[in-house]
């Protein structure tokens, strides 16, 4: 029975010896690790910014041109839909010509188009402009955990990957928020003008701060090989089951971000495009949720965090169909919380089971992590549409529960495998 099957990490005897004081990767307070911290941080804070620049805008744009929230959130669906298809081809560019070259490629690329994106004629040319924005981010979120994976010590991994995770919140929040004021004021080109701005300040200090990679080895493009390699990932049931909470978490947080919007615009709110671009502070909490989901899973387990994360999520979605303002705002911090803890706890799992393909297996979690966000933002949106803020709601519950139901059966088939692996076998 292989340790996939049995849910243990298939790296622990390689963590042994690889953490000796030989070990030449980084560790915290070792050369090189501050600084990789920190340009991994400003990957992901360029990474979110851009990704959802038009989220927290979607009324804006939707009185421009004229549709309804279904049709606005397209603009975020066709950038995390166009992240979730490249992301497999853009990991496998990285295992032949580097992670940091793929990175930087991918960063360079994204904030050209982000500069586009304000002179969109029409909605139509929008949505385009976005979905190439996310195929050219797609090459950044595997390639960072498969770094990750190879430069820095296993005992450290789960803080590392929780870091960049951390910029990711930030970068989410400080765009929607920068964008709610910006917005308020000169329009919503503006504001994703200068969310384009900052995106290319983030991009430059990361290319002059990451470490030169020393222990990556270049791999093969050929089809063959990486349909070999990503036929071998999806047959492990751990990584599938991981792929799968991805998604569903991404679906919950997918449909709240893209409507909340909406709901806090209307009666009885009615707040202004300035306050409601200032609630996505609560991405903070996300911050330090991510960061700390080391510590989590060392108290409680792999699966115990997870259990806790859904569980968090699923109490801030109910909080959330209050007609208090202070309650809905209660529910989105704990919606963030166990948002960010989960992801940062799944995708530090699949780097941690892979041991062969690293980049591939990210590539597949960051893909279905990516259509969770689309299917969420598109199906939030429509569910709001016709029921309103409780519809999203329930698409969020429903999605909590594939979480819960998927963890509880890994459970399950990990002490049936215990049960049947021979006496002494370890």
């Amino acid at each position: 029975m292989s340790p996939a099957d049995t849910g243990a990490s298939t790296v622990v005897g390689a963590a042994r010896s690889l953490s000796a004081p030989s070990d030449s990767r980084m560790a915290p307070g070792g050369p090189g690790y501050r600084r990789m911290s920190l340009a991994l941080f400003l990957a992901g804070v360029a990474t979110f910014a851009l990704l959802y620049s038009t989220q927290a805008l979607l009324p804006l744009i939707s009185g421009e041109f004229g549709v309804a929230a279904s049709e606005a959130s397209w603009t975020v669906a066709a950038a995390t839909g166009g992240l979730a298809l490249f992301v497999l081809p853009m990991s496998a560019l990285s295992e032949r010509f580097g992670r940091r070259t793929v990175m930087t490629a991918s960063l360079v690329v994204a904030v050209t188009v982000g500069m586009l994106v304000p002179f969109a004629p029409s909605l139509g040319a929008l949505v385009v402009l976005r979905a190439l924005q996310g195929a050219a981010l797609a090459g950044l979120p595997a390639s960072a955990t498969a770094y990750l994976a190879e430069e820095v010590r296993p005992k450290a991994l789960v803080t590392a990957i929780g870091l960049f995770v951390a910029g990711n919140s930030v970068g989410g929040m400080s765009g929607r928020v920068i964008t709610g004021w910006v917005a308020q004021e000169w329009g919503w080109r503006i504001a994703v003008g200068v969310v384009g701005v900052i995106a290319v300040a983030c991009a430059l200090a990361f290319r002059l701060l990451l470490p030169a990679p020393k222990h990556f080895t270049p791999g093969s493009l050929r089809p063959r090989v990486l349909a070999r390699t990503v036929r071998d990932h999806l047959a492990d049931p751990l990584l599938r089951r991981l792929y799968a909470i991805g998604a569903l978490f991404m679906t919950v947080f997918g449909g709240v971000y893209t409507v909340i919007g909406y709901r806090l615009t209307e009666e009885p709110f009615g707040l202004p495009q300035g306050i409601v671009g200032s609630i996505f502070l609560v991405y903070l909490v996300g911050t330090v949720s991510a960061s700390t989901a080391g510590r989590l899973v060392g108290r409680l387990g792999r699966r115990g965090a997870l259990y806790l994360a859904g569980g968090t999520t699923a109490t801030g979605l109910f909080l959330s169909l209050a007609a208090s303002l202070p309650l809905v705002l209660l529910g989105l911090v704990l919606i963030t919380a166990g948002f960010f803890a989960g992801h940062a706890v799944a995708s530090s799992a699949v780097s941690k089971t892979a041991t062969t393909g690293r980049a591939q297996a990210s590539a597949l979690y960051q893909s279905s992590y990516y259509i969770g966000s689309s299917v969420g933002s598109t199906l939030g949106a429509t569910a709001f549409h016709a029921a309103g803020w409780t519809g999203t709601v329930g698409v969020g519950v429903l999605a909590v529960l594939g979480v819960v139901t998927i963890t509880v059966l890994g459970s399950r088939a990990a002490r049936v495998a215990a049960r049947r692996e021979p006496v002494g076998a370890h």
